[in-house]
């Protein structure tokens, strides 16, 4: 019986069910006039006086139309019953009374005599059977969900975090789901007031201190966060206390990142480890970065990578007049394309598969497109690999940076931005020593194309870019482990792509030549923290579950890093979370003369090349042989 209810009403057309609902709605009024007189004498056909019921034989078509544009008028055609609440109810109500009330004032306009009882007997009747027929399957769909999931042995026992309207939409679409298996126990609020209510059936228990003990008291399976727009530090400190309960967490997204006001459980999506780093993102200024994005021929080099790619998305959603891609890598490049093309068709978008060495080919592109903004993100990042080959760092991070940024002074470029690092920070591997080169770099040209405005944009790791720590963590822990953690005590500084990008759009607005533009980035994070937290958000316990191997220091690699040299200093910007470190000053003519020592080394392969990177950084440090 339930089944053809069910492939009634969802299986025939929307058409369809809005003739079958009309056809209904036609019975049921001459029903409630029926019943409305017969009620009213005394239950007995032969009581009912024969001029009342020619009055209402008389005006039922009237009647019937009249009826049918109030009830379309309030949109008891078009509503999704099967998810049908108080609104909708509400609506059936409203329309019942109207329509009673212009039946009243129709009879007696048409001088047709009706027993004052009648009109509020029909408008009982015809209100019963429109929400029956509105509400009969959706109360029979949600009672056999009740009693399907309180009956399933693989129903899922869920605490939600949050008593406000968003938790209510979020139940609502647990109860009502065919394709959800969870069941709402508990749910958990800091508002006193809230405390020994319920919503939707489910109590709420407690504030945030009562999660250990409703979780073990209701043997809590799964956590769902509903508290849109949460932040930083409040969403650590309910993170930190669900993360040893051993349940699967799942939060919610700000409202903003929701399509429609309807918080539904496709909406939730897994905790990740930046969530427990509590601290606010990078706010980024969009009117200043339209300011000077838009209208302008746009160059990322590398923008197939983790930080490029991000580049390009939120360039394209600037309006650029062309969106210029290059990289050396065509498989990500590719990928990237699509999705462009897809997001954004009307984007001017050229993609080049080019290598940033390449001298003539960057002097090329850049004659022929002439770009007004350059963001130079390509380069070989990975520490451990860059130990291995320096002399592959130095030729594709300082050469290429080189090629770049010589050819954007040539070419008229309003502004260049150099992705850096928190690593060319008094560097202890080639790969922080070469873009520490690659800073200077920048600096020079500034001061040698005056048209050009040079900047660096440093920061520290990126939690989910490629070769990141976060992937491989998960990778091992989705293999069973061991998760690999290089020292107990080795701590970074975190952030987000989106923050990273934010970062580097904000710094071409600020860029007035020179600058190194450093993103504050609050508290430096443990790894070993970083992988126990995300052994526990994945369900598992650290060093029961899954156990964690320490292996050492990697060449190159030290316990912590900075992102300011004490020279340096620190300058406020707009943004309180950007700050501007001063340049430092060096000799530039003899700084481009060892470029030339440095680049025959490189070409040559010379296995000294560490050395002769430290004559040029001073601050270099590294172990030899």
């Amino acid at each position: 019986m339930y089944q053809k209810i069910k492939d009634l009403f969802e299986g025939t057309s929307k058409s369809i069910r809005i003739i079958l609902l009309v056809i209904y709605d036609i019975c049921a009024i001459c029903i409630a006039e029926f019943l409305a007189l017969w009620t009213r004498f005394e239950f007995s056909f032969d009581k009912i006086e024969e001029p009342y019921l020619n009055a209402a034989i008389r005006y039922t078509l009237i009647n019937i139309i009249a009826t049918v544009v109030i009830f379309a008028m309030f949109k008891l055609y078009s509503s999704l019953w099967r998810y049908a609440s108080v609104q909708e109810m509400l609506n059936v109500v409203v329309a019942c009374v109207l329509a009673a009330c212009v039946q009243s004032l129709g009879t007696h306009m048409m001088l047709l005599s009706m027993p004052r009882s009648y009109y509020i007997l029909y408008m009982f009747f015809l209100m019963g059977f429109i929400a029956f027929s509105r509400f009969f399957y959706r109360g029979v769909r949600v009672l056999r969900m009740s009693m399907v999931t309180e009956r399933s042995s693989n129903a899922i026992s869920t605490m939600i975090i949050g008593a406000g309207d968003t938790a209510f939409s979020l139940i609502k679409d647990i109860n009502s789901s065919w394709l959800v298996h969870n069941r709402v126990v508990c749910v958990i609020d800091a508002d006193p007031k809230k405390i020994g209510k319920n919503i939707l059936g489910a109590p709420i228990v407690g504030n945030d201190s009562k999660i250990p003990w409703a979780v073990e008291r209701y043997h809590v399976q799964e956590i769902f966060i509903a508290i849109p727009n949460l932040s930083g530090s409040r969403k650590k400190e309910i993170l930190d206390i669900c993360k040893h309960t051993g349940c699967k967490l799942k939060i919610l997204p700000s409202m903003a990142q929701i399509v429609n006001d309807e918080v539904k459980v496709s909406n939730l999506r897994e905790v990740e480890v930046e969530d427990l780093l509590g601290r606010e993102p990078v706010v980024t200024n969009l009117d200043e970065v339209m300011g000077y994005i838009a209208g302008k021929v746009v160059l990322v080099t590398g923008g197939g990578g983790s930080i490029g790619s991000e580049l390009c998305r939120q360039i394209a959603a600037h309006q650029p007049k062309q969106l210029i891609i290059l990289d050396i890598y065509e498989n990500t490049t590719y990928d990237l394309q699509l999705e462009l093309k897809k997001n954004f068709p009307e984007l001017n978008l050229v993609v080049l598969i080019a290598s940033v060495r390449n001298t003539h080919r960057i002097d090329t592109i850049f004659e022929d497109y002439k770009p007004q903004i350059v963001f130079h993100a390509a380069a070989h990042k990975h520490v451990p690999l860059m130990e291995d080959s320096p002399n592959e760092a130095i030729k594709n991070n300082v050469f290429g940076t080189l090629n770049v940024a010589r050819a954007a002074g040539e070419n008229g470029t309003e502004r260049m931005v150099l992705i850096s690092t928190d690593k060319a920070v008094n560097p202890t591997n080639i790969m922080g020593a070469s873009k520490r080169i690659c800073e200077m770099v920048i600096q020079g040209m500034n001061r040698k194309y005056t048209d050009t405005n040079y900047v660096a944009v440093r920061f520290g790791n990126v939690l989910g870019s490629n070769g990141s720590v976060i992937p491989l963590f998960k990778k091992q822990i989705a293999a069973g482990g061991p998760v690999t953690v290089t020292d107990k005590n080795i701590i970074r500084f975190f952030m987000t792509i989106p923050e990273a990008v934010s970062l580097v759009l904000q710094a071409g607005a600020y860029a007035k030549g020179g600058e190194i533009f450093v993103l504050d980035m609050g508290e430096p994070v443990r790894i070993d923290d970083m992988a126990r937290n995300l052994i526990k958000l994945s369900g598992y316990e650290p060093d029961v579950d899954i156990p964690i191997v320490y292996t050492g220091l990697r060449p190159g690699e030290k316990l912590f890093e900075e992102c300011l040299r004490e020279e340096e200093g620190l300058q406020k910007t707009a943004n309180k979370l950007i700050f501007i470190g001063k340049p430092i000053p060096f000799d530039e003519d003899e700084f481009f003369e060892q470029l030339v020592d440095l680049k025959r080394t490189a070409y040559e392969d010379d296995p000294e090349m560490k050395a002769v990177v430290k004559m040029m950084i001073s601050s270099y440090r590294y172990q030899e042989g």
